[in-house]
């Protein structure tokens, strides 16, 4: 009996738009939540000041510039890299056994749970290169963790490019490079930022390698070579050892709130570099 497809498309619209507004009310619920939990102890005050007793009193300000420290960090060694490497495999390579062999290593990348980058960066930059709980080493362990996101995202913006465009450019007697750089990267370029925001988030967010690799101290890094403490990283301790659930909460607010000013700032670029290059 064969079923009608105003009536099938009715359904599969109906059901679409459930799984949608499922997914943003299960944000909607967790921001509420955490605001609701985190508003009354959240000032400016508290955003600006030093923490005392442990993180009980006090604010979370070396927690924010130890965030923003590391992700700028982060971002700054792997956007290179990572850009780099999807240039590689899709403008100056061929399918080869080695372009399989680097994204197999890639995937692999992507897959490794983040203990085991913070055990790796232990290991090796904080005893092996004597860097000590530094916010270097974070930054290096972190470079290598987002790396993955940053350069499966740039490829797929790049091979997204239509091929005529390339064409068009060498015709004109652009060199190969300058196709690549005036041409390719500006239509690709909002990919490849969702890559890098997406990076971001994560870099804000993380935890457990950030203390095996940059510390937990309360104070402010003023070198690279100096530990620290991020905003995740002071939240968790807060909460897990039991300290005050209040600044906690009041943490968590400033990093969700931090999170969301990011993405809608990165929806905002991109739309922007969208308009310019359409």
């Amino acid at each position: 009996m064969r079923v009608n497809p105003r009536l099938t498309d009715t359904l599969v619209r109906h059901l679409l738009n459930m799984q949608a507004y499922f997914t943003v009310g299960i944000l909607v619920i967790i921001v509420f939540i955490i605001f609701i939990k985190g508003i009354s102890n959240c000032s400016l005050s508290f955003m600006l000041t030093y923490p005392e007793d442990m993180g009980r009193h006090g604010g979370v300000f070396p927690a924010i510039v130890g965030t923003i420290f590391l992700v700028a960090l982060s971002i700054l060694f792997a956007t290179p890299l990572g850009l780099g490497t999807a240039i590689f495999l899709t403008e100056y390579t061929k399918e080869s056994l080695l372009t399989t062999i680097i994204r197999f290593g890639v995937e692999s990348l992507a897959g490794i749970p983040s203990i085991i980058y913070g055990l790796f960066g232990f290991i090796f930059f904080v005893i092996k290169l004597k860097m000590g709980w530094s916010l270097l080493a974070g930054a290096l362990t972190m470079t290598i963790m987002i790396l993955p996101t940053i350069i499966r995202t740039s490829e797929e913006a790049i091979k997204a490019v239509p091929k005529n465009l390339r064409i068009v450019s060498h015709s004109l007697g652009a060199t190969k490079w300058e196709t690549t750089v005036k041409v390719v990267l500006p239509s690709a370029a909002p990919g490849i930022l969702t890559g890098i925001m997406l990076s971001i988030g994560r870099a804000v967010g993380e935890t457990a390698a950030v203390i095996f690799t940059m510390g937990s101290s309360l104070r402010l890094p003023t070198s690279l070579m100096e530990s620290g403490r991020t905003m995740a990283v002071h939240f968790y301790i807060l909460a897990r050892e039991g300290i005050s659930m209040e600044k906690a909460y009041a943490t968590a607010l400033v990093l969700v709130m931090s999170i969301l000013a990011i993405n809608i700032f990165a929806y905002y670029m991109m739309n922007k570099v969208t308009a310019k290059y359409s």
